[in-house]
C-alpha cells in the first residue's frame, strides 16, 4: 500500500502511557517491527505505523495532520488546547475514544502542616506547576488571584526550595506527595488516556482502517476485566448461580448428557472474579468450575 495511505499513530515514546498504548495496538492485532533506538514502529500486517514521540508533541502532530491519530493523556491535550486558545488559535482535535488506562488527576497539594480551608486559601499564594494554562483556568473560574510558577519538572520539591507555597501536579497513587510531605486538597482535572484524530478528512482507505481499529479497540476494552466461567450445577441451584455470577448477562445453560438433574453453565462475567465468588458458587452447588481470561469480544 502507498505510504500515504498508511495510518500514522503518535504514541508517547517513554512514560506511563507507552507500554499500555503499544499493548492496546498489539491486542488489536498489530504486528510491528522496530529497530533499536528507532522512533518508528512499522506495521507488518496492517497499514498502520506508530511514531514514538514526546507526549507534549502529540497534540501538535495530530492537529497539524502530521499524524492521523494520537494516544495522549487528557491533561496534555487540555493544556495544549488552552495554550493555543491563549494565542488565538483553535485545536480542533476530536476525541474518538476514552481508554481504560492512564487514569490520574491534576491536583493541588499543600505541605502537610499547612492549614487549608477551601479554594479561597489559594488567594495570593505561589503555586508551582507544569500545567499553567489548566491551573490558570481553574483559578479564574473561582475568582482567585495567585502567582503561577511554571516549572518543567520536580514540581513536588518547589515548596521545600522556597519557590512556591503550594503545587499543582499529576497524582496517581499519591505516593510521591506523601514522600515529599504534601497532601492533596483540590482536584483540578481528572485525566486518562484518549485517542484523538486529525481535523482533516481521511482518504477512504485510511478511514476504513480507522473504523476497523476503533471496532477492535472497543472489543478489547469491553473484556479488560472480563472472565469466561464454565461450571456444572444442579438445576435447582440455577437461579442462585445466576445471581452470584458477577456482572453477567443471561448465561448459556446446556443440559448434561446422562445427568437429568444437572446442567453446564457458561457465562461472560464483566467484572473481576475473586476467590470469594468461586467459594460462594461452590457453596451454592457448583462443581467443575473453570475460569478463563477473555482476550477480545465483539458485541
Amino acid at each position: 500500500m502507498d505510504k500515504e495511505q498508511r495510518l500514522k499513530v503518535a504514541v508517547q515514546k517513554s512514560g506511563r502511557l507507552t507500554d499500555h498504548s503499544l499493548d492496546l495496538l498489539v491486542r488489536c492485532g498489530l504486528k510491528y517491527s522496530r529497530g533499536k533506538d528507532q522512533l518508528l514502529c512499522y506495521g507488518e500486517n496492517m497499514p498502520l505505523d506508530v511514531l514514538l514521540v514526546r507526549d507534549d508533541d502529540i497534540p501538535d502532530l495530530v492537529h497539524e495532520d502530521v499524524c492521523d491519530l494520537g494516544i495522549v493523556g487528557r491533561n496534555v491535550l487540555e493544556e495544549k488546547r488552552l495554550a493555543l486558545a491563549d494565542r488565538g488559535r483553535r485545536a480542533d482535535l476530536e476525541e474518538l475514544r476514552v481508554l481504560d488506562f492512564g487514569s490520574c488527576r491534576l491536583a493541588i497539594a499543600v505541605p502537610e502542616q499547612t492549614a487549608y480551608d477551601g479554594a479561597d486559601s489559594l488567594q495570593g499564594k505561589r503555586i508551582a506547576t507544569t500545567y499553567p494554562f489548566i491551573l490558570g483556568q481553574f483559578l479564574r473560574e473561582r475568582g482567585i488571584e495567585a502567582d503561577i510558577v511554571t516549572l518543567s519538572g520536580a514540581v513536588e520539591i518547589a515548596p521545600r526550595l522556597g519557590r512556591a507555597d503550594f503545587i499543582c501536579d499529576l497524582v496517581a497513587t499519591g505516593s510521591t506527595l506523601a514522600a515529599n510531605r504534601l497532601r492533596e486538597v483540590e482536584t483540578v482535572l481528572n485525566s486518562q488516556a484518549v485517542i484523538v484524530r486529525t481535523p482533516q478528512p481521511l482518504p477512504q482507505e485510511k478511514q476504513s482502517w480507522l473504523e476497523r481499529m476503533l471496532l477492535r479497540i472497543d472489543g478489547v476494552q469491553q473484556v479488560k476485566e472480563s472472565k469466561y466461567i464454565m461450571l456444572h450445577a444442579p438445576r435447582t441451584a440455577l437461579n442462585e448461580i445466576k445471581r452470584l455470577l458477577p456482572g453477567s448477562e443471561s448465561p448459556t445453560v446446556i443440559p448434561l448428557d446422562g445427568f437429568g438433574d444437572k446442567v453446564a453453565i457458561h457465562a461472560v462475567c464483566r467484572e473481576n472474579v475473586f476467590w470469594e465468588t468461586l467459594e460462594r458458587l461452590k457453596a451454592a452447588g457448583a462443581s467443575a468450575v473453570l475460569v478463563l481470561p477473555v482476550e477480545k469480544m465483539l458485541a
